[in-house]
């Protein structure tokens, strides 16, 4: 996707011929970026809806379903199926919420973060290699294009992930 034209101001203009590589270089990094995972998740019979959900209990134990069903934006019948089995497996425990007993808060079971761990070091080590083959300066621009495709909702959403982490 290089070889765009800088305009005014520095902006970087692309052809549509670009944009479409940058799309298809898109499907092929994701295709690889869940390859690993895919692999892992498929000896337990289990798809990517279980690994977002596991990733995001993990990223905040004690996470409520409805927070979970706004950050996957699945319908609550999927999120329901997906976690009945993670919780029927012993990789998911729900809580009765402490201030709204109707809220249920999930929390990683010991063997669920030994998955989330597998699933996690398996995308770690590839985002790794590529951001040491592309540079830091690749890396921000890449990070600012990903934040600028996010829709408003998911980019506060996103950005409320980053702030609680460094809280």
């Amino acid at each position: 996707m290089s070889d765009g034209h800088s305009g005014p101001a520095g902006l970087l203009f692309l052809t549509d011929e670009q944009l479409r590589q940058g799309i298809e270089a898109m499907f092929f990094a994701y295709r690889g970026f869940t390859a690993d995972p895919d692999r892992i998740l498929q000896e337990m019979e289990y798809g990517r809806a279980h690994h977002r959900a596991i990733h995001f209990i993990n990223r905040a134990p004690g996470t409520t379903v409805n927070n979970l069903l706004n950050l996957l934006g699945v319908t609550k019948q999927s999120l329901n199926r997906v976690l009945r089995t993670l919780v029927e497996d012993g990789l998911v425990e729900s809580r009765v919420g402490t201030i709204d007993k109707r809220e249920r808060n999930l929390f990683l079971t010991e063997k669920g973060q030994e998955l989330e761990s597998r699933l996690s070091d398996a995308q770690r080590s590839r985002m790794r290699g590529a951001c040491k083959t592309a540079g830091p300066e690749a890396v921000l621009g890449f990070k600012k294009v990903l934040e600028a495709m996010m829709d408003p909702d998911m980019r506060r959403a996103y950005q409320k992930l980053l702030r609680e982490s460094h809280s």
